[in-house]
């Protein structure tokens, strides 16, 4: 099955879905990790030209951890509109480009505008991608995929519908989040977090919830032709 993860920024899907992404890699799954946004406002030293190219490196070094191919917009971060027509294209030229059974986004009432936008524009660009005579660079038409929401950061608003058992990949989770140093290290002098601790607290959140050690959570979006009797997640 090809999986298509599309997110905001560098270290997003890290922190809430990387131990899925690495389940699927592990039966067989052709898997993509893409971030929409580079970054580039993620420090208040590092300046956002430099900020930027570290931590797409960090990213691609992420994704070859565990075997998945790695895409980008390269967009800057706070500038990314749902409504703009060009956004929109290039993110149905990437789902053209990877035809996707399932799409793994973020959820339409995460916490910060960028997170949103992705979600509407993963949605826009999906239904987009499957209409014959809607142009882009990208000329193949894909059939529109089942869409799974991401956990939100800090679990507000978010109750997840499937889960799924990470506890014996929790390590590669971890060590692809720690591929994000300028994110583990800004977090822990700027804000004086543990983001490493954070996102295991928040796993095992989820592991007690659905009675494993580690868990991911995700909702399905629930939509006239998206829906599927199978389960996608592994």
């Amino acid at each position: 099955m090809k999986v298509l993860f599309v997110s905001a920024h560098p270290d997003d899907i890290e922190i809430n879905c990387a131990g899925t992404a690495k389940r699927m890699v592990d039966r067989g799954d052709e898997v993509v990790l893409c971030n929409l946004c580079n970054g580039d406002m993620g420090h208040v030293v590092i300046p956002s030209e430099k900020l930027k190219e570290m931590r797409l490196k960090e990213s691609r070094a992420s994704a070859a951890f565990i075997g998945a191919k790695y895409m980008t917009l390269n967009t800057g971060d706070l500038r990314l509109y749902h409504q703009h027509e060009a956004t929109r294209d290039a993110v149905i030229d990437i789902i053209r480009k990877v035809n996707p059974e399932l799409i793994i986004t973020h959820s339409p009432n995460d916490y910060m505008p960028d997170h949103i936008a992705v979600s509407k524009l993963v949605f826009d660009a999906s239904f987009c991608a499957s209409l014959p005579h809607y142009a882009s660079k990208e000329s193949a038409v894909v059939p529109i995929c089942p869409i799974y929401y991401m956990d939100n950061l800090g679990a507000f608003g978010f109750s997840p519908t499937e889960y799924v058992d990470i506890s014996g990949v929790m390590d590669v989770k971890l060590a692809m989040l720690r591929c994000h140093q300028t994110q583990l290290t800004w977090l822990k002098d700027h804000d004086h977090i543990d983001f490493e601790e954070t996102v295991t607290v928040f796993s095992r959140m989820r592991g007690l919830q659905a009675g494993v050690k580690y868990a991911e959570g995700f909702v399905q979006m629930a939509g006239w032709g998206r829906m599927t009797t199978k389960r996608l997640l592994p």
